[in-house]
Parts: C-alpha cells; structure tokens; sequence
C-alpha cells in the first residue's frame, strides 16, 4: 500500500466527499482488477479487453461525461484522481486515462447531439475503447505536416495513410483521426473523424510496438486503405476546424501527462525510502547517510513542487483558465524533474535498481517517454517562449 512520501494537503476545491470516494474507488479497482495481472500484461504487450468491460461496470470511465450521455457528470477532479492513482499504484499500461481524458472529450465537446448519443455511452461502459490518432511515421509534434488524407466519396470520405505510436491501437474499436481534407490548406485543412473500426473494410492494424517501457501498453501502428467512413464521422458542423480542435484540448493533454509523473514520483520515492530503510550498508541502514538523506530531502521537495504546480493549473483548468503556456509549463518541468527523480532513486537502490524485479527499474524506463509524447519538452519550450 503506498504511503504518500509528500504529505501535500489537498485544496478546498479537490478535498471533496465525491471525488474522494471516487479516487478509493479507482484504488480498490486498480488493486483486485489489475495489479495482479501486471507482470502478464508486461510480457504480453496489452492489457486483458476485460478490464475495461469492468471499470465501466465500475462507474470508472470518462467520469466527466455529462450524464445525459452516460456519464457521471463530474469534472477533471475526478480524472485528477484518476491519473494520480493509476499512477501510484503503477499500472502505466492501461491507456484508461487516454480514454477519459483525451479521446472523449472531443466528443462531449465538438461532436453533433446525435453523435454524442451514439458514441459516448459505449466509451462510458467500456464497449468501446478509445484511441486518438494523430503521429504519423513523418510527423510527430509538427502536426501541420500530417499526410493522411480523407476525401470525399458520395455521403462519406475515403481515408488513407498512416499512424504510429498510437496508445490503445492494439486494442480500440473507436479512434478520432487526424486527417487533411485539404492539403493545400496547411492547418485549416486538418479534419478530425470519428472512426468506429469494428469490421470496417480498409482499416487494419499493424505490429505491436516494441518499446523500451510501458511495455503492457499496446502502443501500435494503424493503417487506412482506402477506408470509407459516412458523413457524419466528421467531428464538427464543417470542415477544417480539427487543427483548432486539437489546440483547444490539448492543454488539458499536457497536464494530464504532469499530473501521471506526480504520480510515479511518489510511487518511486515510497519504494525508495522504504529500500533505503530495509538496506543494510558499512552494518548502518542506507537512510542513516548523510548522502542519502540529502538526497531524498531534494527529491521531496521538488516532488512538492510539482504536485503543488499541478494543483494550481487543475484549479485553473476547471475554472476555464488554464492556457497552452502554463499546461507546457507543467507538462515540461514536470516530466524533467520526474526523470531526474526516478534517475537518483535508481542510484539510491544500487545495483538492485538496475533489474527488473524491482518497480524502480520499471519505472525508470516508463517515465522516459513523458518527456517526448504530448508534444515533446522542446516544443513546450517553444509554446513558453512567444509568451515573453
């Protein structure tokens, strides 16, 4: 069972009776539904399609659906709590926070009513798992240089090209893609499409990503031959408006990916200080080393830091406040300080640290990635820069 190493009290706005219930129960979820089952989905590469069938059961999924699609009705609070205890529990492959965070709101925000009351109840029970396709082999943060395209045919659009390193590709049957529906627009050419991929002729799936962490996340490429979806798949009343679509949500995006690193600091720092208390060096503890305990008193602190920057941009993100500067903000710093944390708690373990059979490791090569996905840290510096 985690202690948290930070002691950071919740605001007024998180300390709710709703939300807490709701964290305990992503806790007790996580705990019986998908720790046991971690070293599997490891070697795997994906998690069991079951596990999202029950935490729609569960009342886990897309949490801030307004309830009149199926949802909850809540809020980011509640996918707050989400990540943090997807995070601190280390269940880094499950692509639920993508789900309810990323993909769905696209929907509840941009998507026709008719739409809305087709998709958002199947994302709700876990029917359908969600997906967002936007990295292709040639363009990754530069979304502008996308080439996957959809033209229209009769009362529909043809789609092809390609995707890659797409979270939940492995295993989503619902997928918002990227295309342009005119290349020679630049961004206001860029379409986003609602694809349901169940016996869909034109769609396939290619390998399994082999990566160096997240390793029970089926990261995967995706492929669109000629694939014919109708009309209304478009996201929108008109064409073209993706690029601002995109721009819009990713804000929330980014800070998802800083809330998440919260997460694993505290994780790799509880398993730091309890190793460090357990382990014996020159016949004294570790902990009693003046190195060591210097050591942990930095990380701390910045691991407080950073919960606290996190909480003051959740606060500005309900309140409809939170801009692309400061989500990168929160995105960049904490994704750097979460590498460097994990990096010196490896140290603090030793050699121990470098196998596999202890969470350090693992999560030593699964916080590399927070750096690049979500626009990687030097774009983030770019967003902050045309702010001075």
């Amino acid at each position: 069972m985690l202690a948290d190493p930070l002691n950071v009290k919740r605001p007024e706005w998180l300390d709710q009776e709703d939300v807490n219930i709701f964290y305990d129960a992503v806790r007790g979820f996580v705990e019986k539904e998908c720790l046991p089952h971690g070293e599997r989905w490891e070697k795997e590469g994906v998690v069991d399609r079951d596990v999202w069938t029950k935490a729609g059961e569960a009342g886990l999924l897309c949490p801030a659906c307004p309830e009149e699609y199926g949802g909850a009705g809540g809020d980011w609070r509640h996918d707050y709590v989400f990540h943090m205890a997807v995070a601190e529990l280390g269940v880094d492959g499950w692509g639920a926070s993508l789900h309810n965070s990323i993909v769905a709101p696209y929907v509840w925000h941009y998507a026709s009513e008719e739409q809305k009351k087709r998709i958002l109840p199947k994302m709700v029970s876990g029917e359908y798992v969600g997906a967002i396709a936007m990295s292709e082999p040639a363009a990754g943060s530069d979304l502008q240089g996308i080439k996957t395209t959809a033209r229209k045919d009769g009362n529909g659009y043809r789609i092809n090209g390609s995707k890659t390193f797409i979270t939940n590709g492995g295993t989503a049957n619902f997928i918002i893609v990227v295309a342009k529906t005119d290349p020679a627009a630049g961004a206001k050419g860029t379409s986003l499409f609602m694809v349901e991929t169940d016996g869909l002729e034109g769609f396939r799936r290619g390998r399994l990503l082999d990566k160096v962490g997240l390793k029970g996340q089926d990261t995967a490429e995706l492929f669109f031959d000629d694939m014919w979806v109708p009309a209304d798949a478009l996201i929108g009343p008109e064409e073209g408006k993706g690029f601002i679509q995109l721009m819009e949500q990713l804000p929330q995006e980014r800070l998802q990916i800083a809330v998440q690193g919260v997460g694993m600091m505290k994780r790799a720092l509880d398993e730091t200080i309890r190793y460090v208390k357990e382990r014996q060096a020159f016949g004294k503890p570790v902990i009693a080393f003046q190195n060591t305990q210097f050591k942990l008193a930095e990380l701390k602190t910045k691991a407080t830091i950073a919960e606290v920057f996190c909480q003051y941009c959740s606060d500005l993100l309900i309140k409809g406040e939170l801009d692309a500067s400061t989500a990168s903000m929160a995105k960049y710093w904490v994704s750097d300080i979460q590498c460097e944390l994990i990096d010196e708690c490896v140290q603090l373990h030793g050699g121990y640290g470098f196998m596999n059979e202890y969470p350090v490791a693992r999560m030593w090569r699964d916080s590399r990635v927070q750096r690049i996905y979500g626009g990687t840290n030097e774009i983030m510096k770019l967003l902050i820069s045309r702010t001075l």
